[in-house]
């Protein structure tokens, strides 16, 4: 008898949470597992399960208030006799939890990508979601949580016992993303935002949100142009900041020289079209966009914060710089950009990496252990 798993996520938008939902869905062995899915209709994420047999159910979690979404859950769960629960997001969890607790025969497992302390609300809501987040972590069997300080979050932070903590990297296609690809990918970036290929092209992914530190990588560029003056910058992402940071982009001279690409799904092409990759965020959990560039081979500069760390070792894999610092940052990118071997270097390495450390295939085996465990 196949083991029956329901997927719960908010699916408001294609994040790296519906990311790695996707990659397990598409992942699991169709001869011991039967999969169900419970998030909001986003298309992205619809799109990325098309060819595996998912059956997807419409819940909305936009009103964490609806208790109407607990029983949709419920009924789900009972009808469909699932036995295992699988949630990740404050807002959905909340719900699943109690649902998976109501029905009483299904087990549960909650990913955490980022606690909830850390999430990018106003700090009312943020109460809000740790005391529902709190009340309902004892309904939880396993938590599965993406890097070494989120592990020590559960635990010390929020009283997890050890054993019902485990650690599991998040993983990339890299198949998927491959350093043959590069010449293709670059020349159809570059050409459809008219870069010359002998331009120095330093590009960033990521929401536009506080976390990211987007406004240091600005601050950083001014002495970037001053230094190298054929580079331009490329910013891969959208979210509430980008008006601010267009409007900073002007205030410090450089918007001449920034590209805003908003929301992309074609990723691999523009890390490809970069020759550098800049990751300047001040909080993550184990953030996707490093694995990528670093599968692509491409030369990286990132702040040395939790979860990076994990990802990068300074000047074996990439380079290491602190957080909120644009000098330092701007140098970093600026040694890169004036030696191109050592870039190299870092890219050839950063590639082994992954391939050893970070696959999608390991993350999925990982977790079907877990599964088993219950």
């Amino acid at each position: 008898m196949k083991t029956r798993i329901l997927f719960v996520i908010d699916g408001m938008e294609f994040g790296g949470g519906e990311r790695v939902f996707t990659q397990l869905m598409n992942g699991l062995p169709r001869d011991r597992y039967e999969i169900f899915l419970a998030s909001g209709p986003q298309k992205s994420f619809y799109d990325a399960i098309a060819q595996t047999p998912v059956k997807r159910f419409a819940v909305d979690f936009s009103n964490r208030y609806n208790p109407a979404v607990l029983f949709a859950l419920i009924n789900i769960i009972k009808n469909h006799k699932i036995d295992i629960v699988h949630g990740q997001g404050a807002r959905a969890e909340f719900f699943a939890r109690l649902a998976s607790r109501f029905y009483g025969h299904s087990h549960y497992v909650s990913t955490v990508a980022m606690p909830v302390e850390g999430y990018d609300v106003a700090s009312g809501k943020r109460s809000l979601y740790k005391a529902m987040d709190g009340f309902t972590e004892r309904y939880v069997d396993y938590f599965l949580v993406v890097s070494a300080v989120l592990e020590e979050a559960m635990i010390k932070g929020h009283g997890i016992q050890p054993e019902k903590v485990i650690k599991i990297y998040n993983g990339i296609e890299t198949d998927h993303y491959r350093p043959e690809d590069l010449d293709e990918s670059r020349q159809k970036v570059r050409k459809a935002f008219d870069i010359q290929e002998s331009t120095l092209l330093i590009g960033t992914v990521g929401r536009l949100v506080w976390q990211k530190g987007f406004d240091y990588f600005l601050q950083a560029i001014p002495a970037l142009i001053k230094s190298v003056p054929n580079s331009r910058f490329l910013i891969v992402g959208d979210g509430p900041l980008r008006p601010e940071l267009e409007e900073q982009a002007i205030t410090l001279g450089i918007r001449d020289h920034i590209i805003f690409a908003g929301h992309r799904r074609d990723i691999r092409d523009m890390l490809a079209a970069m020759n550098i990759v800049v990751i300047p965020s001040l909080l993550e959990g184990f953030p996707m966009v490093t694995l990528e560039a670093m599968a692509m081979e491409r030369p990286i500069v990132a702040t040395a914060i939790d979860g990076i760390t994990e990802q990068i070792s300074d000047r074996i894999d990439g380079l290491l710089v602190p957080a909120k610092d644009p000098e330092t940052l701007a140098h970093a990118i600026l040694h890169l950009a004036t030696d191109p071997s050592f870039a190299r270097s870092l890219g050839s390495r950063a590639r082994k990496r992954v391939v050893g450390d970070f696959s999608v295939q390991k993350m999925i085996l990982e977790t079907i252990k877990v599964y088993e465990k219950l």
